[in-house]
């Protein structure tokens, strides 16, 4: 009988149905939760219009909504470890769609402030539970199953972009938020009755099929780190390092790719394809080198997709500076299939090398160095433009890539966790 095979059976023992519906319903949680990051540029010009406002007025609102998503990563991962993903996916549902529909009612900005970070706590609260739903239920698939989850969120938007660019005129998108924000809300619901956590005897069988397969290979036994426990080991640091840097070049290239190809002097039509293409080749990517991390070494995965993710970079530049328009479009692609994998390769080696049954916590604080990331992708982006120019600012970029790639090479896996005084006991199923 084979690993999945085995997994299959325990799973739908314990749920009474296929586990991959947890699959289904965390990956459209995320797909609906997809316009907070990636539709925002298509609203921000109409609210501005309408509030009478100059644009750049509106800038500290993705910011905030980075901080928001990604710091509340840890808190809310280390509350579903004990308590299961259900309530908390019930109030993302509030959160999320809530804060979407009354966007429509603001008339200052710090109310699209205020509503902003409210639904950016609902998305980061969607995003650990989804993530963590396939790490902790899929043991034997987590590249291939986080890869879903992570591909909805970056190609979900694709499904509303449409819509929105079509209807959110000034003095009309207060229908398209009203839309979106009871379709977001919906969505959440019917995936919070449909995930759960798996109970402790999953989480000891798991361990015993550690345990057999490390005897019979003559390594370590199971892992079971506690977050205190993890933040002990070079590893994570050294991972740690590697996201900021990452996230730091992707973050860049998503928010300025638009301003890059103007500023390089490339026609509209290239800019506003080049922004298209983002996100599918985002979400094709999380979902390809995923599947690939678990049946190739995981740590080589990751070494390679961010060396090609700083030379898609380099290429980004060297084609614009040429003016190849077919060039700079297939640098942008191959540059974002390989940098997305980030969300994806990290949290299925968190997994491997610190176990799944803290995974939500242990993985949320990897994950806070988004926040970091966003600050280079932005701020600090945009002010290293001006000092230096276009060009070299994205050459930063894909060194900072290539660097997170080398380092890839040094992990080592920490081996199994000893002498833990805290550890997390999983949640109970909150059926």
């Amino acid at each position: 009988m084979s690993e999945e095979t085995t997994y299959d059976e325990r799973a739908r023992d314990h749920l009474g149905f296929s586990r991959w519906w947890l699959v289904v319903a965390a990956a459209l949680a995320m797909a609906v939760v997809s316009p907070y990051q990636y539709v925002w540029s298509s609203i921000e010009g109409p609210m501005a219009a309408d509030l009478d406002i100059p644009l750049t007025q509106l800038g500290l609102v993705f910011t905030l909504f980075v901080i928001v998503q990604s710091g509340s990563q840890f808190p809310v991962g280390w509350w579903r470890d004990r308590h299961g993903p259900r309530l908390l996916t019930f109030l993302a549902a509030g959160l999320a769609g809530g804060a979407y529909y009354l966007l429509s009612y603001a008339t200052a900005v710090w109310q699209l402030y205020l509503l902003y970070s409210v639904g950016a706590l609902g998305v980061g609260i969607v995003y650990t539970i989804s993530v963590n739903t396939a790490l902790k239920w899929f043991p034997d698939r987590k590249g291939f199953t986080t890869g879903v989850g992570t591909m909805a969120f970056a190609g979900g938007a694709a499904f509303f972009v449409p819509y929105v660019r079509a209807n959110a005129t000034t003095g009309a998108y207060d229908a398209v938020l009203q839309n979106m924000g009871l379709v977001i809300g919906i969505a959440i619901l019917v995936a919070a009755v449909v995930l759960r956590d798996p109970p402790q005897s999953w989480y000891d069988a798991r361990k015993a099929d550690q345990v057999t397969a490390a005897e019979a290979d003559g390594g370590d036994t199971a892992r079971d780190y506690h977050w205190r426990t993890m933040l002990g080991t070079w590893q994570f640091w050294l991972m740690y390092g590697m996201f900021v840097a990452v996230s730091g070049a992707g973050l860049m290239l998503t928010a300025k790719i638009v301003s890059f190809a103007q500023a390089m002097q490339l026609d509209a039509v290239t800019a506003t394809a080049s922004a298209t293409l983002l996100p599918v080749a985002g979400g094709i990517g999380r979902l390809v080198l995923g599947e690939l991390s678990d049946r190739l070494n995981r740590r080589l995965a990751m070494a390679a997709s961010f060396s090609l993710c700083g030379l898609g970079l380099f290429a980004v530049v060297g084609f614009s500076q040429t003016g190849t328009t077919v060039g700079f479009l297939a640098a942008v692609v191959l540059a974002t299939f390989f940098w997305s994998p980030q969300y994806t390769l990290f949290p299925s080696l968190v997994a491997d090398y610190y176990g799944e049954s803290n995974s939500s916590a242990n993985y949320a604080l990897l994950y806070s160095g988004k926040m970091w990331g966003g600050v280079f992708g932005g701020a600090v982006a945009a002010w290293v433009v001006t000092q230096v120019g276009w060009s070299l600012t994205f050459q930063l970029g894909g060194v900072l890539a290539l660097l997170s790639g080398i380092a890839a090479l040094a992990l080592r896996d920490p081996g199994p966790a000893t002498n833990q005084s805290n550890h997390a006991t999983p949640a109970v199923s909150d059926d």
